[in-house]
């Protein structure tokens, strides 16, 4: 009985100990002023293009499941841009000015972000591993590299720099994110520049892609 209520009382101290640390997150994330730029509250809340074109940054309601905490983490505290052009811009030069957090700060907030998600993506649904398939339509079919940089296999990139870059992608983005991503566009980002695959790729053949962008990272 006593080793039950031992248990019970250590879940609910870690619980708690969450709860308060989800919410020294969230303080730090607002008073930054991240919510000048940043929204977190779902569903998606741009409806027309101009309500896209008035964002300042991406929207984060869905952090949890789109990125690796560990990135995540590591990139507060040291923010390199992910798109070669600012956002909401086809022609201007990403100016590389997102502010930085310290390490404690960016503990915080990473776990206030990565605590934000749709339950809309399933765990496990793509297999992490060298994909030809993926790459055939990544490449040539679609072809996702018209939009997105990405690294070749000799480690020189190349691409597109309209959409966020794709370099080491496989330690920034959660896979079975990029696969629900492309099966569930309306959910995800109704207002948006990517073309919509569903009805010209099937689930399998998104997985494969989803499975090829996982692979993007440094080399070793």
């Amino acid at each position: 009985m006593r080793q039950k209520l031992a248990s019970v009382t250590g879940a609910v101290c870690l619980l708690a100990m969450a709860t308060a640390s989800y919410a020294d997150g969230q303080a730090v994330f607002e008073a930054k002023e991240c919510v000048a730029c940043h929204y977190t509250e779902g569903p998606a809340q741009e409806k027309t293009i101009e309500d896209q074109q008035a964002k300042l940054g991406p929207e984060l309601w869905y952090a949890g499941d789109k990125f690796q905490a560990e990135w995540l983490t590591a990139w507060l505290t040291d923010p390199q841009p992910i798109r070669p052009l600012k956002f909401n811009s086809l022609t201007e030069d990403n100016p590389a000015d997102h502010p930085a957090l310290s390490a404690d700060e960016a503990a915080s907030v990473g776990e206030f972000l990565m605590g934000l998600t749709s339950g809309e993506v399933e765990a496990g649904t793509v297999k992490v591993k060298k994909n030809a398939k993926g790459r055939q339509i990544f490449t040539k079919k679609m072809p996702c590299s018209g939009c997105h940089e990405y690294a070749g296999r000799k480690g020189n990139v190349s691409g597109g720099r309209s959409g966020p870059s794709l370099v080491d992608a496989g330690v920034r983005l959660n896979p079975d994110w990029i696969l629900a991503y492309l099966q569930k566009p309306e959910f995800f980002k109704p207002v948006k520049m990517m073309p919509v695959f569903v009805g010209l790729l099937s689930d399998k053949d998104m997985a494969n892609v989803a499975a090829h962008v996982a692979n993007f990272k440094p080399k070793k």
